[in-house]
C-alpha cells in the first residue's frame, strides 16, 4: 500500500511532469513517421501532461486551454476525430474564460479545424480556419500571431 505522504514534494512533481510530458509529446508530434509505439507514447504523454495539470492548484484556464489543445491535436494525428473534437471543444471553452489571451481562442479554432480535416469535413474545417484567421489578424503580439499562422498553414 502506498504511503499517505510521499517522500517528495508532490506540488513540484506535478509541475515537473505537466511540463516535461507536454514537451516530450512534441517530439512525437513533429516526427514524420511514427510507429505504433510512437503513437501510443504520444497520446500517453499528452494525457499525462493534462492529468498533472489537473492536479495543480496553481493551474490556470490558459494552462488547461493549452493542454486540451495539445491532446486534441494528438487525437487528430491519430485519426480519432471524436476525441479530437471533444478536446478541441474543451480548449475552446477554456479559451473563453476571462483572463485568457485571445490568441488561445485562435488555437482552439485551429485544433477544431484540424479535427475536421482529419474527419474529411472540408466545410467545417474551412469555417474553423476562417474563425482562427480572423482572430490571428487581431493578435498584437508578433510571436503569438506567427505561431498561430504557422500552425494554420499546416492544415490541409
Amino acid at each position: 500500500m502506498p504511503k499517505k505522504h510521499p517522500d517528495f514534494d508532490l506540488k513540484s512533481a506535478h509541475r515537473h511532469f505537466a511540463v516535461t510530458c507536454f514537451n516530450e509529446t512534441w517530439k512525437y508530434i513533429n516526427k514524420k513517421r511514427r510507429t505504433e509505439d510512437d503513437k501510443r507514447a504520444m497520446l500517453q504523454l499528452a494525457m499525462t501532461s493534462l492529468w498533472h495539470w489537473r492536479q495543480r492548484k496553481d493551474a490556470t484556464p490558459t494552462n488547461f486551454c493549452i493542454s486540451y489543445w495539445q491532446v486534441s491535436r494528438v487525437y487528430a494525428l491519430l485519426g480519432d476525430v471524436d476525441n479530437a473534437r471533444m478536446y478541441g471543444n474543451l480548449c475552446l471553452k477554456a479559451s473563453k474564460v476571462k483572463g485568457v489571451e485571445p490568441v488561445f481562442m485562435g488555437f482552439a479554432y485551429e485544433t477544431l479545424a484540424r479535427a475536421e480535416a482529419a474527419a474529411g469535413n472540408k466545410t467545417k474545417r474551412d469555417a474553423y480556419l476562417a474563425k482562427a484567421r480572423t482572430i490571428a489578424k487581431k493578435v498584437t503580439d508578433d510571436e503569438d500571431r506567427g505561431a498561430l499562422e504557422d500552425d494554420l498553414a499546416t492544415i490541409k
